[in-house]
């Protein structure tokens, strides 16, 4: 990032931080901002995500978009517990240290114990990752 250029204050763009004691409490701060029904999350890339090239390592592109579909699927199943079972990645382009990067998601299709779903994490309008996978719905043959 330019030191010119202002960072982004998600807070101050109505996101609100998520508190996760887990894995996510590692890797954050993670945000989340509700549209409507539309619940999305967002992380300010920071040094810690840094890879040996200088930028966002795809793993925490990954763990933005796993949630951040995984999320959209138990609203989709009224809050019913899920797994992910399969996520298919794609890497579109680097996440630079001090960029806002966004996950969007959308169901693709329901079965009874199954989820198909899909999300894209952008920086501004710039796709940098895409994501689909399956989520199954846990107590369910």
């Amino acid at each position: 990032m330019d030191s010119r250029e202002t960072a982004f204050d998600p807070a101050a763009n109505g996101w609100e931080q998520v508190e996760d004691t887990g894995f996510i409490g590692c890797v954050g701060p993670v945000w989340q901002r509700r549209d409507g029904d539309v619940l999305s999350l967002g992380f300010i890339a920071e040094p810690k995500h840094h890879n040996r090239r200088g930028v966002v390592q795809g793993g925490m592109l990954a763990t933005l978009l796993d949630r951040a579909i995984g999320m959209a699927v138990f609203e989709a199943s009224g809050g019913r517990p899920q797994a992910t079972v399969q996520l298919d990645m794609h890497f579109l382009d680097a996440v630079q240290i001090g960029e806002f990067v966004e996950a969007r998601c959308q169901i693709d299709r329901r079965t009874r114990s199954v989820t198909f779903a899909s999300g894209t994490a952008f920086v501004g309008k710039r796709p940098v990752a895409s994501a689909k996978g399956i989520w199954k719905m846990l107590g369910i043959d």
